[in-house]
């Protein structure tokens, strides 16, 4: 959808709201999705200008955009990130009952990969929005009542989705999410729109129908709402119902109020190089063929049926063993009338390109400058990636802050909703905590290796050991390491028991 046709279209016929909204860093939120998706059409398209008139040629791409956010959502929000909930029946109601977090609401939104890929989102984007809305809640006289049979429901935006409308001190307070949809099998524009009054929170929702105007742009025209949806639903005491986090960089872009940057924003000449270097690497290899240069005179000549010679060029497999020297005089010492031209690849040097752009992308987003380190056909472990990993630790420590407000605030919007709109025996106001996965200082591997040495020194239960090594709860730990001196007793009883 073109949302920027949709604000100016919303700025011209909102009057009675006041809505100011600026169009223009929607633009560059275009450009960074174009570089996410590895076809930016002003540098991946190449015009090459012939006799025949011109041709264009599309230039090879890594897509590094796309890896390098790939790589951020992995880092910051991955299957070993988890929540420390002090109620024990709200845990039980957002995770389930058992250690890994395998149940409750959350599986049922199937939050994880959705808000590992909302990082993503948010990092080509610029910003990430969880957004709250609740579906068959009912009530009476404008009242809502708590109805256990309505559903939670959770939207992931990147930032092409999401309108800031209210901005206090750096912070969203009121936002509109766009999105489109289908009704009747056309095209439309589903507007939310989240507005405070006092202690009071309004959701308001509008949909258009979007058809093509004569010119070609967009028209959008008011819509009725679906069956089952309202118009405008108002509550008193809840927490905001939408929670926003970006890239922890400092924005330097004046535009854009209340929106973050994409994590490679600052590095889209560094992505341009290493498509340079890429496609370039690409072209030696393809035009690197052996090439045999000859003589028309050694070709065979075919008459057509237009009269036209036709020259056969001598590659006939049955000739390729026997030919007479081609020359004047059929002498020795006379020049050839053909040879032969092998290319250079340059695959030293078209390598080391391609690694210097891997490096100075790697460097620019914040990932360290040898994230992408390709040696002898492999890329470097962990392991020896450790020396030079430190600028990585503190981006990906920066980078957990604004995520983990985010996640504390929806929580505690879900909860709100699931008390009052649901009935949910639940703790908004519990304490909430996020427990990180910091792999990318130390990997599993290692850990459990330190974890082994130490529980071997003493210095921790061996039964904490086992619960890493093995995946074991740790009851089951407590019962393997039980088990264990068992065992242990009865060898040293049989042993000293067969000398007697």
């Amino acid at each position: 959808m073109n949302v920027i046709a949709f604000i100016e279209y919303l700025n011209k016929t909102n009057k009675t709201k006041n809505l100011q909204l600026d169009p223009s860093y929607y633009s560059r939120i275009e450009t960074w999705r174009q570089w996410w998706q590895g076809n930016v059409p002003g540098v991946h398209n190449i015009r090459i200008r012939r006799e025949d008139g011109d041709h264009t040629r599309r230039r090879a791409s890594l897509r590094m955009p796309k890896h390098v956010c790939e790589d951020w959502a992995n880092l910051l929000l991955n299957d070993q990130t988890t929540f420390q909930i002090g109620d024990a029946a709200t845990a039980a109601y957002l995770l389930g009952s058992d250690e890994q977090q395998t149940g409750g609401l959350l599986r049922q939104l199937h939050f994880w990969p959705n808000a590992n890929q909302l990082v993503e989102k948010a990092y080509w984007s610029g910003t990430g929005a969880f957004v709250l809305s609740v579906e068959g809640v009912r009530g009476k006289n404008g009242t809502l009542e708590a109805d256990p049979d309505a559903r939670i429901r959770l939207d992931y935006d990147p930032a092409s989705c999401i309108l800031p409308l209210r901005v206090e001190r750096g912070v969203v307070t009121e936002a509109a999410f766009i999105s489109e949809c289908l009704m009747d099998g056309r095209p439309c524009a589903y507007l939310q729109t989240h507005t405070v009054s006092g202690t009071q929170r309004t959701v308001r929702n509008e949909w258009f129908a979007i058809s093509e105007g004569p010119d070609g742009t967009p028209v959008f025209t008011p819509h009725k709402a679906p069956p089952g949806m309202v118009e405008s639903l108002t509550v008193d005491g809840s927490p905001a119902w939408f929670a926003l986090f970006s890239p922890a960089a400092l924005k330097n872009i004046d535009t854009g109020l209340g929106l973050g940057m994409s994590v490679f924003a600052e590095a889209l000449d560094a992505a341009q190089g290493v498509d340079l270097a890429f496609d370039n690497y690409r072209q030696d290899l393809y035009l690197g063929g052996k090439k045999i240069f000859y003589d028309r005179s050694l070709c065979k000549v075919v008459i057509g049926d237009d009269g036209k010679p036709r020259y056969i060029p001598p590659d006939d497999l049955s000739n390729q063993q026997f030919y007479s020297l081609p020359g004047r005089d059929g002498s020795l010492d006379a020049s050839p009338e053909w040879h032969e031209y092998n290319p250079d690849l340059r695959t030293e040097q078209n390598h080391q390109a391609v690694q210097d752009m891997l490096n100075l992308m790697s460097f620019k987003c914040g990932l360290g400058c040898h994230r992408y380190s390709f040696e002898n056909g492999t890329v470097a472990t962990a392991t020896e990636y450790t020396g030079s990993r430190q600028d990585l630790v503190q981006n990906a420590n920066k980078n957990q802050i604004p995520i983990e407000n985010a996640l504390i605030g929806i929580l505690r919007a879900i909860l709100w909703a699931a008390k009052n709109l649901l009935g949910a025996d639940v703790d908004p106001d519990t304490s909430i905590s996020v427990n990180w996965d910091d792999s990318y200082i130390i990997s599993q591997q290692e850990r459990t290796a330190q974890l082994r040495e130490d529980a071997l020194a003493g210095l921790v239960p061996r039964c904490r050991y086992l619960a890493a090594r093995y995946g074991l709860s740790e009851d089951e730990a407590h019962r393997w390491t039980e088990e264990a001196k068992a065992d242990s007793q009865a060898d040293e009883t049989l042993t000293f028991g067969g000398g007697a």
